[in-house]
């Protein structure tokens, strides 16, 4: 029994669900608009502002497919309307970064700055004035694109664990080892 599949995806009054040959769902909402193959096998549903998901047998692959779409389809809507974030931050002497048209600058240790363009359906901002460290931030309605270009964002100088220099996540723990000692 799936615990996730069985729950129907609540559709808000400002989101429009459309369901076209083949499965292909097309959710559109006030932040933008999102589509996805789903699979043939499955079938869904759409009655009374809730979208529901159901799988043809008990077969593994049906199983898996059953959650994993409803996952999928209940991201999309709730990213059409309120969309996604992730924050990172950037800790270190020198380590900088900076947005200007549209493509993040940053100062991360290197000899050379480096330059990311995000995705379109991505934006990025970033705030050096909330307290001492950069925070980075990565808006988008497409949860997977959004984490995405966070995770490539910080892979760029993934924090270390001497100094805890480096991009991650706001909130995300870094364990920190002692360095060297002195003989005596």
């Amino acid at each position: 029994m799936s615990r996730v599949g069985n729950l129907p995806v609540p559709i808000a009054d400002k989101v429009t669900v459309e369901i076209g040959k083949n499965n292909f769902v097309t959710v559109k909402g006030p932040k933008g608009e999102l589509s996805l193959q789903v699979d043939p096998d499955i079938a869904l549903s759409l009655k009374e502002g809730e979208l529901t998901v159901d799988r043809p047998t008990e077969q593994k692959r049906h199983k898996s497919m059953h959650g994993l779409y409803r996952s999928l389809i209940d991201n999309m809507v709730r990213g059409v309307v309120d969309g996604y974030r992730r924050e990172l931050e950037v800790i270190g002497v020198g380590y900088r970064a900076a947005v200007s048209d549209g493509i993040l600058e940053l100062a991360l240790g290197y000899s050379h700055p480096i330059y990311f363009v995000p995705p379109e359906g991505v934006s990025i901002n970033v705030d050096s004035q909330r307290g001492k460290n950069t925070i980075i931030t990565v808006e988008g309605i497409d949860k997977q694109l959004v984490g995405q270009v966070a995770a490539k964002i910080r892979s760029l100088r993934p924090p270390e664990p001497y100094k805890g220099k480096g991009v991650r996540y706001v909130g995300e723990y870094v364990r920190r080892k002692a360095g060297k000692t002195a003989a005596r």
